[in-house]
């Protein structure tokens, strides 16, 4: 079995944002129960909503790493915890995506693999897509 090569940079999900998720799940079930009034729905639809925060807030914490990338090319999360290694012969593109719609603008760092497009926000990275974006197209062009 090969060793994979160090990661040259990595970016992961602010640690904060996990806490933020998981005490939002716990104002959830503290809201549902403030406002239960004898009704066994409304803390049942809080309770599967904090679930569903929480286990967000879990794979924050089992893969924080969403991106790295060394000289054979780029590490990307897959699915809920995996991951999947894309070397650089095949990553197509990488874009960064601006949209504005009533004056908000969003950004999406795009890495085209052929039959995979992998998409990433700030808030996934913790760092400005277009210096991740600049950074792996050196990567890439040294790789090259």
């Amino acid at each position: 079995m090969d060793p994979q090569p160090p990661p040259v940079r990595q970016w992961r999900v602010p640690r904060a944002l996990s806490v933020v998720k998981a005490l939002g799940a716990l104002a959830l079930i503290a809201l549902g129960l403030a406002l239960a009034d004898g009704d066994p729905v409304r803390p049942a639809l809080a309770g599967s909503l904090a679930a569903a925060l929480l286990a967000w807030a879990l794979r924050d914490l089992v893969a924080p790493v969403r991106l790295a990338v060394d000289p054979e090319g780029l590490t990307v999360i897959r699915g809920y915890a995996g991951r999947r290694r894309l070397p650089w012969a095949a990553v197509e593109a990488i874009r960064l995506d601006r949209r504005s719609r009533r004056g908000v603008t969003a950004e999406t760092l795009e890495i085209d693999a052929g039959e995979s497009l992998h998409l990433f926000g700030r808030r996934d990275l913790d760092a400005p897509l277009e210096e991740v974006a600049a950074t792996l197209t050196a990567a890439r062009a040294a790789a090259r």
